[in-house]
């Protein structure tokens, strides 16, 4: 009998999830708060407001009932923004099967806790780590939910765990690898979103392809210390939940991170820059947690806190450049 898997988030990955594991075989419940984008999901097949032109398969159905949805689940996904998970889901302690399996969506490090998101739902929802898994990797939804060859990494503590998830979600288009790196695999799905408005910021801001490289394969060193700082395996990195996602969102259109970037960039507010992209990146958010965490270790991340500065602190874009640019030179394995 086909697993019984509920996604919390009906944003466009959210979907795009629920759908992938639609055409894998899965029976799908997918929740969401709003009751228009529900029934449309359920009876029309579209989610029009978050994934526009997409067909979801019928097999697809959504809810606003979150209890039941989380109470009926053999695996619950969840594609919540990094900074609410923990207010929407904290009513749910308990309610998550004996023999349920919960799966991080989300990329991010939450404010005040500097916890990643397996540490947050595994808190919040009483969950033990051993039954928590995370998806990373190059995730665009829009080319996934179009059906578009990628690959995805499912990390786990216990190797099992991941074997169900990818099970779960593999399909002719969408083919997850497994990961017992769980710290690796969450933080560079994190830090990558930071990396990505800065690259966006220095286009915006006029600079082309070797100031792209330079900040795309400094930004990786920067995501190699901090895992490996907090017991990341460094070859994690090497992948497709490190270098293969930091380059796709550092590269894309479609990246809600770098276009929120550019437009700052290119000299808009914060506040303007979000509503030119259309919402709020993640990166926006969890880059001062990030910047917490790295602190609180000792590892040096000055791209982190040159976007930080940029975003929150008033930092213009070509003072953030000269900035990293007139930093110490040292060894760069150091």
């Amino acid at each position: 009998m086909s697993t019984a898997v509920s996604v919390l988030g009906t944003g466009a990955w959210g979907t795009t999830f629920a759908a992938v594991l639609a055409d894998a075989g899965c029976r799908v419940r997918l929740w969401g708060r709003d009751e228009e984008v529900v029934t449309e999901i359920t009876h029309g097949h579209r989610n029009t407001r978050n994934l526009p032109g997409v067909d979801l398969p019928a097999g697809v159905v959504a809810t606003t009932d979150l209890d039941g949805a989380v109470r009926d689940a053999e695996v619950l996904a969840v594609a919540l923004p990094s900074q609410s998970v923990r207010e929407v889901l904290t009513p749910l302690a308990g309610r998550v099967r004996a023999d349920g399996t919960v799966v991080s969506l989300m990329k991010g490090v939450e404010l005040g806790t500097d916890q990643r998101m397996s540490q947050v739902l595994g808190e919040v929802l009483r969950v033990p780590p051993r039954r928590v898994a995370v998806v990373s990797g190059p995730n665009l939804a829009k080319e996934i939910a179009a059906r578009q060859p990628t690959a995805t990494v499912v990390a786990a503590e216990d190797e099992s765990v991941a074997q169900r998830v990818a099970a779960c979600c593999a399909s002719g288009y969408f083919r997850p690898y497994t990961n017992t790196d769980v710290v690796g695999v969450e933080l560079g799905g994190a830090v990558k979103n930071i990396i990505a408005l800065a690259v966006g910021m220095a286009q915006g801001g006029g600079y082309g392809d070797n100031t792209k490289a330079t900040i795309i394969t400094r930004g990786l060193a920067e995501i190699t210390r901090l895992g490996t700082e907090l017991g990341a395996d460094p070859a994690t990195f090497a992948g497709l939940a490190g270098l293969g996602d930091l380059v796709a969102t550092c590269a894309s259109p479609l990246s809600r991170n770098h276009t929120l970037g550019a437009h700052v960039g290119a000299g808009r507010s914060l506040e303007d820059a979000v509503t030119a992209t259309g919402g709020t990146a993640e990166g926006v958010k969890s880059c001062r947690s990030v910047l917490e965490l790295a602190q609180r270790h000792g590892v040096d991340m000055p791209i982190t806190a040159a976007v930080v500065a940029v975003l929150h602190e008033g930092l213009p874009v070509q003072a953030m450049t000269q900035a990293l640019l007139s930093r110490p030179r040292k060894d760069e394995r150091a």
